[in-house]
C-alpha cells in the first residue's frame, strides 16, 4: 500500500485548502485518516472517516472548519480546510486506519503553512 498526499501550500489566514491522498493498493475496506505534525510539537490527530457508512471524527482544534471525505471509486481521501488559522501550519499526513486507534500506512505528508 502507498498513499501520496498532495494539495499544501501557502495560504493567508482565513483561506482555504483542499488536501488528496491517493492510494494503491486496498482502499475501500479500511477507514482512513489526517494527521498533521508542527516543528517542534507531537503529532496531533486532525479528522478520521470509516470506511462503512461514513462516519467521520474531528480533532477539537479543527472541529467545523475542516471536512474529510473519500472518494472510494478513485482510492481518494480528501481533506477540505477552510478559514485557516497560523495554528494549523503543519505537515499533513494521512494514514490508512486498521482498528481504533491503530494506523498502519502513512503518506510522506505535503505541507501546509498559513500566514498572518
Amino acid at each position: 500500500v502507498q498513499l501520496q498526499a498532495s494539495g499544501g501550500g501557502l495560504v493567508q489566514t482565513g483561506g482555504s485548502l483542499r488536501l488528496s491522498c491517493a492510494a494503491s493498493g486496498t482502499f475501500t475496506s479500511y477507514g482512513m485518516g489526517w494527521f498533521r505534525q508542527a516543528p517542534g510539537r507531537e503529532r496531533e490527530f486532525v479528522a478520521a472517516i470509516l470506511w462503512y457508512g461514513g462516519s467521520t471524527h474531528y480533532g477539537d482544534s479543527v472541529k467545523g472548519r475542516f471536512t474529510i471525505s473519500r472518494d472510494d471509486a478513485m482510492n481518494t481521501l480528501y481533506l477540505q480546510m477552510n478559514s485557516l488559522k497560523p495554528e494549523d501550519t503543519a505537515l499533513y499526513y494521512c494514514a490508512r486506519n486498521i482498528r481504533i486507534g491503530a494506523y498502519d500506512y502513512w503518506g510522506q505528508g505535503t505541507q501546509v503553512t498559513v500566514s498572518s
